[in-house]
């Protein structure tokens, strides 16, 4: 494809409204392109316009997997954006549009490198293509798909989330809960007659300040970060509230995962409970896990190497590096029955204004990820 055709590519995707949903228009116009270039690709459609998209190319017992998103996150305010946010608009080098970063641009550029490569007659080996629904709120896309052993087989992963370039070997993951207080409803004249529910909700927010303190921290992802992000509770100020409830994000590393984060509040929420007041129940709302690789492997530093080759016809943009970053992505589903599969997440612009009002990408940046896509692949199986 020309560069014109590449943009289109990203334009028409931009113009598709699939905010948290209509992954299905996504994933019908990706088949039919596809298709005009011979390769076939199936529609996973799982109701009310929900889909994910899948493709095979090349073959061999050593299966690279490419994977990317089809939804975004919602508009937001249309008044706050300088563009229409579902009308690609280019100004110099930047594109504008929700989806431009996250991940759209990335979408687009793991399409059109596997078209080109598939033309060229310089498939290298077995691909996997998997796009996914709803990435951006519960993944159940991925959750799906990896119910049906799609990663299973894999060797290795390369997930198309927006990082500049950059090569992410490691990232957290990403762990939601819900804490829920039962107590005694009485009139505010007389709480020693009922059970405060904001109480113990209280206790376990002072608790949670220091909950993990003492975690071991990650060689590579930090510190684990937490923090309490909603609370409910009370309904009449003359009366003591009988129910209240909190949730919680919290991301995990390796040094500290996801069971052991789920011990750590369990065990705190037994020592409120056991003080005899309002009643706390602890559930799990999403339970993704940390992904990392080892950064000195073949896959990762060859897979860098690519990626600078490509940048370095694009010498306005800073050289590619090995980074890792707090976010979570689908790679954190896939892993769940396959620990140890080494992943690496590689994008265009820009993280920093993923999900935001006048999100963007640089055509630049999109153009260099098509080429350290296709580097990236050949590489790997060279």
């Amino acid at each position: 494809m020309d560069k014109e055709a590449k943009l289109q590519v990203l334009k028409d995707l931009i113009a598709i409204n699939s905010a948290n949903g209509n992954e299905i228009e996504v994933a019908e116009y990706l088949q039919k392109l596809l298709a005009k270039h011979g390769i076939e690709a199936k529609i996973d459609a799982f109701g009310d316009k929900r889909a994910n998209l899948t493709f095979e190319l090349g073959e061999g017992k050593q299966i690279l997997g490419i994977t990317g998103h089809l939804d975004t996150v919602a508009l937001g305010d249309l008044s706050e954006w300088k563009h229409d946010p579902l009308t690609a608009t280019v100004e110099g080098d930047k594109l504008y549009g929700r989806g431009a970063a996250d991940m759209k641009s990335g979408l687009a550029a793991q399409i059109i490198a596997l078209i080109e490569l598939h033309e060229a007659g310089k498939v290298p080996g077995h691909l996997r293509f998997i796009g996914t629904a709803g990435e951006e709120y519960g993944t159940p896309g991925a959750d799906r798909l990896e119910a049906n052993g799609i990663a299973k087989d894999l060797s290795a992963l390369l997930v198309g989330e927006p990082s500049s370039g950059n090569v992410i070997f490691a990232h957290s993951g990403c762990y939601n809960y819900r804490i829920v207080s039962k107590g005694q409803s009485v009139h505010a004249s007389e709480p020693e007659r009922g059970l405060n529910a904001l109480d113990s909700l209280i206790d376990y927010c002072v608790a949670e300040r220091n909950l993990f303190a003492y975690a071991p921290e990650d060689k590579d992802l930090g510190v684990v970060k937490h923090s309490v992000t909603i609370i409910k509770g009370g309904e009449q100020i003359n009366t003591i509230p009988d129910a209240a409830e909190l949730r919680g994000n919290i991301r995990p590393t390796n040094a500290f995962n996801n069971d052991q984060v789920t011990a750590r509040i369990k065990a705190a929420v037994a020592k409120i409970n056991a003080k005899g007041k309002a009643q706390l129940t602890f559930s799990i709302i999403h339970d993704w896990w940390p992904v990392a690789s080892d950064k000195d492997s073949d896959f990762i530093q060859e897979t860098l190497k690519a990626a600078q080759a490509a940048y370095a016809d694009y010498p306005e943009h800073s050289k590619p590096k090995l980074a890792t970053m707090n976010g979570a992505t689908d790679a954190s589903v896939f892993v769940k029955h396959h620990q140890g599969l080494p992943v690496i997440v590689l994008g265009a612009d820009e993280w920093s204004v993923a999900h935001q009002i006048n999100e963007f990408t640089t055509i630049s940046s999109y153009l260099a990820t098509i080429a350290a896509y296709k580097n990236a692949i050949q590489s790997y199986f060279a």
